[in-house]
């Protein structure tokens, strides 16, 4: 155990060197750094703001149950069943039947589809429908099929959310789902969370559709941005799906910002054909249940880009522009909760983690030093190399520290100290009965190595449940705590393996007390 080769040796310093010189990138200033390596501060650390959001998935049933309608009339005629009475509702459609057996046979039929049994059913059980009476139903989505719906909304909400806050330049964000309808938004060092909640606030669903009066499609009363009352159909012409850029721009005439916007090729396409096929009629641009404006179409569109008025001012303007370039949010978001961290707080909550870790290692330090003198000093170099490493694997992650985190360094010191007093403590049960120092060294570390490894992979494997299991901040500590352990199994069978050697071989004909 006490005996290394030289390429052993090399390997040895090289990864220890190689780790522990990237927690010195830390120390670099802003403007002079060699590489973008860092550990990041979390929001108990740094401040800054913390936003837990809810999804309402209300509006998107409504926009979903409406997208069945084409495919159930449809299939009504296709099967050769009058229908008349269709309504639209938020959350059902209701229509009555003139052959409700016949219906509840197809219906019940598409269940058990054996065609293609893992897409077709699958699909089959989105819907259910309910008798109201003799020849009348509703037909609305099912449990399984609104748990879909919320369980895509909310994956979708956090891409999208995280696009927005992206593209506002925030640093270092967090944002994790948290149960079944709500994702937490921490955001370190952030000094202006107004805006970013304004913008998380809006879902940004902008479609076209037609000034009408035809009830064919339904339609809706909205107030135009003159206050003027218009009837909007409800079919949807073209929505913010197709759109592929979003700038905000000045209109030379009176200075008026705006936003311009470029659409794909298909967008660009039914936008033709929409203006082409309604020339003379109003064009309702509507941003979240409101019409931002409503022009008439004077002649066909077919270039693929146009223009977004409203009286807006430029931050507004500029911030709209995100919006689109980011995707609309397909539900409503709103702020369950808030907190706000400030810089004084996160500064005392360093201090007071520095602090203690400077209090226990100078402790450790001197107890190790007076308790086994050269060996002391020994163990007090291992646990130095130890931390660098710990810092230097966690600048590579570019991990965010957290004051938990700084508690899990805490505890690797006393994991990476407890690792080396069971080593010594056997090496003196060793020198009571062997005659060779050598010999009682290499036997101390070799029986030892059980007990030090069971210690700390029981420790890992607690440190792998809390990651696995935790969230935020008890992630933080594990993650400190499972590199730590790591580490400390490195530097003790290896770092400090090698200097006791030197020690040993160097003193093993002058006695050696330990």
């Amino acid at each position: 155990m006490l005996n290394f080769s030289k390429i052993n040796i090399f390997i040895i310093y090289l990864i220890f060197i190689v780790i522990a010189t990237f927690s010195f990138l830390n120390l670099q200033e802003k403007d002079n750094r060699i590489l973008e390596k860092k550990i990041n501060l979390g929001l108990d650390l740094q401040g800054g703001s913390y936003l837990l959001l809810e999804i309402n998935s209300d509006s998107l049933v409504k926009e979903k149950i409406q997208s069945k309608v084409i495919p159930i009339k449809k299939l009504l005629k296709d099967n050769q069943i009058n229908y008349n009475d269709f309504k639209i509702s938020d959350k059902n459609l209701s229509l009555q039947l003139d052959n409700i057996e016949k219906f509840d046979l197809l219906f019940n039929s598409r269940k058990d589809n054996l065609v293609n049994p893992y897409i077709d059913k699958y699909r089959s059980f989105e819907l259910e429908y309910k008798k109201i009476d003799n020849n009348k139903i509703n037909i609305s989505f099912s449990k399984f099929g609104l748990l879909t719906i919320n369980n895509s909304a909310l994956k979708q909400s956090i891409e999208i959310v995280r696009r927005r806050i992206d593209d506002v330049g925030t640093k270092e964000p967090t944002i994790l789902q948290r149960g079944e309808k709500r994702i937490l938004v921490e955001l370190p060092g952030l000094k202006d969370p107004e805006r970013i909640k304004n913008l998380l606030g809006k879902t940004a669903q902008l479609n076209f559709r037609l000034v009408s009066d035809n009830s064919e499609f339904g339609i809706e009363e909205l107030l135009s941005e003159d206050g003027e009352k218009l009837n909007i159909s409800r079919r949807i012409i073209l929505s913010g799906e197709n759109l592929i850029d979003a700038q905000p721009s000045i209109q030379n005439q009176n200075n008026e910002p705006t936003v311009s916007f470029t659409l794909d090729r298909l967008g660009a396409q039914k936008f033709g054909r929409a203006t082409t096929d309604n020339v003379g009629k109003r064009l309702a641009i509507v941003l979240d249940g409101e019409i931002v404006s409503a022009p008439n179409i004077n002649e066909p569109i077919t270039s693929g880009n146009g223009m977004i008025s409203g009286n807006f001012t430029f931050q507004e303007a500029t911030d709209l522009a995100l919006l689109l370039r980011s995707g609309a949010l397909p539900t409503p978001l709103t702020v369950v909760e808030e907190r706000t961290v400030g810089p004084d707080l996160g500064e005392d909550s360093i201090k007071s983690g520095i602090t203690s870790l400077i209090v226990g290692f100078v402790l450790v330090i001197v107890f190790m030093l007076y308790k086994y003198k050269i060996f002391g000093l020994i163990a007090n170099t291992a646990l130095i190399g130890n931390l660098l490493m710990l810092i230097g694997i966690l600048t590579i992650l570019e991990a965010t520290l957290t004051l938990p985190g700084i508690a899990g360094i805490i505890l690797t010191v006393g994991m990476a100290v407890d690792a080396n007093v069971l080593i010594f403590e056997r090496i003196k049960e060793e020198l009571k009965t062997e005659k060779s120092i050598i010999h009682a060294f290499d036997s101390g570390y070799s029986r030892a190595k059980i007990t030090v490894l069971d210690a700390n992979v029981t420790t890992l494997i607690a440190a792998i449940i809390l990651f696995a299991f935790g969230s935020g901040p008890v992630k933080g500590f594990a993650i400190t705590l499972g590199i730590g352990i790591i580490t400390t199994l490195f530097t003790a069978y290896f770092l400090a393996r090698h200097l006791t050697s030197l020690v040993v071989l160097n003193s093993k004909d002058k006695g050696i007390k330990i």
